[in-house]
């Protein structure tokens, strides 16, 4: 590890002193002026690209690092409402969330792309190339010859070799964070980038240790301005890094570099880039165990992705072979498209438990049968997809000039619906079965007014749904099949519609913020949750489920005809991080991930916490600046998530082995 170059941009994050504020209020002038959208984009990102200052420290080798702390919009508020009056804005109305083709631009340079683009694509070209120029003047003045030589090469010209192949990643990635996109994703970085690498070693320009050596000063790079980057909160930023997983003509993508990769994770214990890994049945262990010392150091990356079950589920959705067999993960968890992708994989998500609640209110006085309540809870689930596919129409995005550099076309526009809190609604229908139709003996009136009351006078009835019940994550087919159920509604509800775009409609187990949010407004339930209390994250159980172990939750949760809500969205394994102390158990937690994606899991993600050390940092946030845990679908520093964010990750069961 480069440990001065660590310690200037990670611990003592010096170069963040050298940052200054953007003069011009561009949205004014650029309404007082009448220009048109594209024109704004470009001439913005021409005037930040002027306005940044080139920095280069003695010891770094990927260079570029953003100086400008904040972006200006390019439209006023007024003109934002008016735009908003007309058209459907998702999050922030930049392009978001995709996965573009670097290989192809690393290979052959700007200046070949330059050759097909429009006037705005070869003005940000320019400017792109100009800024990159006084980089290398800066390097010439600084006598690295090193910088000079690479900056001679690439932007302009494509990369010859390692080095220049890393450096040609770096700068479009910081040109897309520079124009206002944002969770610009890495995609399959060991197959682009794998040739530039293996030309280098056979040649003998570098060893394993010094290949490595160089990769982390790469990794480091995706560290320098990630606080200046769009989330939720620190952290989420979307830089997710896909490792391994089957080629198209079906052999197996995992290589030197995929391993090399895993290494500099692990060395480094930086939130980003956050490791994906595609494995299937035809994985060796070996290759967990490699993903498993990763999950150890705290990380909580690798995740997982299985292609035998995402390919197929991908191609029945309509993709093409060669097209789901290179899928990626985006921001999260969600399985998008690189180059021709121009899928929202995150538009919208449903309240399970909020319909189950709404339907069992109704349904329970009524005296209604059983049969006839599931009917209505299917009923509600097409009814709620009616309303949010039929409410998201004329979708509209600030364009890109940049981006659309970086790909061939939209083949693909579909969208992506969360279904969140699934085993709270799949534990609620349970414990109705249970113990009011099976051996009825709590009374449909009992459960209404302990649902409203939040169980203020009925402790034991609390205590009957909660910790008595069939809950999902238990191996219980009595809940586990209920989410089976649900999840198949929520597939029929959207097979066959078309969005606005001209896609389809995909159904998916994730949950993002919504896990929190959903669950705020929504009082008692009859899985024994408290009113306000929050869901499981994802595709898990309910925080408070008493599961006998990680095993018992893996059987639950690959029951499910996941191959038709294929949108993403992993089961979330929570691990006492001292168990990995002993050798022994990391080859079971390997063995663990393995028997997962065996039975035909689609996603895991697991953590590996300490929850003392994670109470004592919300004492002591100073003590512990680098703690890392995974949050939804994205890793970040314990101590600088908001409180609700650190309380429901220590809600969550620790597991052993």
């Amino acid at each position: 590890m480069n440990k001065k170059l660590y310690r200037y941009f990670v611990e003592a994050r010096t170069h963040r002193n050298l940052r200054h504020d953007f003069p011009q209020d561009l949205a004014a002038e650029f309404s007082a002026l009448g220009l048109s959208a594209e024109e704004r984009m470009t001439r913005r990102f021409e005037l930040l690209c002027r306005a940044e200052k080139p920095q280069i420290q003695p010891f770094e080798k990927i260079v570029l690092m953003r100086t400008v702390k904040k972006q200006p919009d390019i439209f006023t508020e007024a003109e934002w409402a008016d735009i908003k009056a007309k058209h459907y804005i998702h999050e922030l109305g930049y392009v978001s969330n995709l996965s573009l083709d670097y290989g192809r631009v690393i290979g052959s340079g700007l200046l070949a792309v330059r050759e097909n683009a429009d006037e705005y694509g070869r003005r940000v070209i320019d400017a792109i190339i100009d800024l990159c120029d006084r980089y290398k003047r800066l390097a010439v003045e600084q006598d690295r010859r090193d910088v000079v030589e690479v900056l001679s090469r690439v932007p302009r010209y494509g990369a010859t070799n390692f080095r220049e192949a890393l450096q040609m990643f770096r700068i479009l990635h910081y040109a897309l964070w520079l124009e206002g996109d944002y969770h610009n994703t890495v995609g399959r970085f060991d197959q682009y980038i794998y040739p530039y690498f293996k030309r280098d070693m056979d040649a003998g320009v570098y060893t394993k240790e010094t290949a490595l050596d160089l990769l982390e000063d790469f990794f480091l790079s995706f560290n320098k301005d990630s606080d200046l980057y769009v989330g939720v909160q620190q952290g989420d930023n979307g830089q997710s890094m896909v490792l391994g997983g089957r080629l198209e003509d079906g052999s197996e993508g995992f290589n030197e570099l995929s391993e090399l990769c895993l290494l500099a994770s692990r060395d480094l214990k930086l939130i980003d880039p956050k490791i994906n890994l595609r494995v299937s049945k035809a994985t060796p262990l070996e290759i967990y165990e490699k993903g498993t010392e990763l999950t150890k150091v705290g990380l909580g990356f690798p995740q997982y992705s299985n292609d035998d079950v995402v390919i197929e589920g991908l191609q029945k959705l309509g993709y093409d072979y060669k097209d789901a067999v290179n899928y990626v993960v985006a921001a999260c968890w969600e399985f998008i498209i690189p180059n021709v992708g121009n899928d929202i994989a995150n538009i919208g998500a449903v309240n399970f438990p909020k319909l189950v609640d709404e339907v069992l209110r109704r349904d329970l006085p009524a005296g209604k049968d059983w049969n006839t309540l599931l009917a209505d809870v299917r009923a509600a689930i097409q009814t709620e997809c009616d309303r949010i596919t039929e409410s998201i129409h004329d979708v509209w995005f600030v364009p890109s000039p940049f981006l659309d550099l970086l790909r061939d076309g939209k083949k693909y526009n579909n969208f992506g619906l969360h279904g969140c809190g699934i085993a709270s609604a799949a534990d609620a229908l349970a414990a109705v079965k249970e113990y009011v139709y099976d051996k009825q003996t709590v009374t449909p009136d009992r459960l209404i007014h302990a649902l409203d009351t939040d169980y203020a006078d009925d402790p034991e009835l609390l205590h009957l749904l909660r910790y008595e019940a069939p809950k999902m994550g238990c191996d219980d087919d009595r809940a586990d099949s209920l989410g089976t159920l649900i999840l198949d509604s929520f597939a029929d509800a959207l097979e066959g519609k078309k969005n606005c775009l001209g896609g389809i409609w995909r159904a998916g187990t994730g949950t993002a913020m919504y896990y929190l949010w959903y669950s705020r407004d929504l009082g008692a339930t009859a899985d024994g949750r408290h009113a306000g209390e929050p869901f499981g994250t994802n595709f898990s159980p309910n925080l408070f489920t008493q599961v006998p172990g990680p095993l018992t939750d893996i059987q639950s949760f690959t029951k499910q005809h996941i191959e038709r809500t294929i949108n993403g969205g992993p089961l979330t394994l929570e691990f006492a991080a001292g168990i990995f102390s002993k050798e022994e158990n990391c080859r079971k937690v390997a063995m663990l991930v393995k028997h997962f994606i065996d039975r035909g899991g689609h996603q895991l993600q697991l953590n590996a916490v300490n929850l003392e050390a994670m109470k004592d940092a919300q004492i002591h946030p100073e003590a512990y600046q680098h703690l890392v845990v995974r949050i939804w679908g994205w890793s970040a520093y314990f101590v600088e998530l908001d409180k609700e964010f650190q309380d429901h990750v220590i809600a969550r069961q620790e597991y052993e082995v």
